[in-house]
């Protein structure tokens, strides 16, 4: 994540500077999934992968397989079958990707069009992280880690917050 921006108080004429090191070396990436079922309270499920630093032929981010074991593991916390609404990501549209969603015979998987961050609840998800972690300033990458898990733990615990997400999409995801 790039370190987000907020407004803050300062003094008259000494503009408040945060100076951000490491120039993009090390990262956090997070994927997410909000899970909705009739009758239950809606669902946040996670996963976050540090990346520390350069190496030749490692991805930064998520991988295809990285993706697929947070769909094992939804599927196993919500037991039963998963009908995923997903953006265009290019790792969600990949040829690999689509040979390991063929293989998983209970998931159901619709795209999004090509460019609608406005009907992904889960962008909802990173806008009210990235808010929650305006101006403030972690000295290193366990600690930005542990304090976004902390953000992200304390909104699984916030269906009403959840609920609100999928609303503002205004997605029908009730079966008929």
């Amino acid at each position: 994540m790039r370190p987000p921006k907020g407004r803050t108080w300062g003094r008259r004429g000494h503009t408040p500077v945060v100076r951000v090191t490491a120039a993009g070396t090390k990262r956090v990436s997070m994927a997410a999934l909000i899970c909705s079922k009739d009758g239950h309270r809606p669902r946040l499920i996670y996963r976050i992968h540090l990346d520390r630093g350069p190496a030749k032929g490692r991805r930064k981010g998520f991988t295809e397989t990285d993706y697929a074991r947070l769909l094992d593991a939804a599927h196993q916390q919500l037991g039963g079958p998963i009908v995923l609404v997903w953006d265009n990501l290019n790792t969600h549209v990949s040829r690999t990707m689509h040979e390991l969603i063929d293989a998983r015979l209970w998931l159901t998987v619709y795209q999004l069009p090509p460019y609608a961050p406005e009907l992904n609840p889960v962008e909802g998800v990173w806008s009210h992280l990235k808010r929650s972690l305006a101006n403030l300033t972690k000295h290193s990458l366990d600690q930005l880690t542990a304090l976004v898990k902390t953000r992200l733990k304390r909104m699984q615990y916030r269906p009403r917050l959840i609920e609100g997400l999928i609303a503002k999409t205004a997605l029908d995801l009730q079966p008929p």
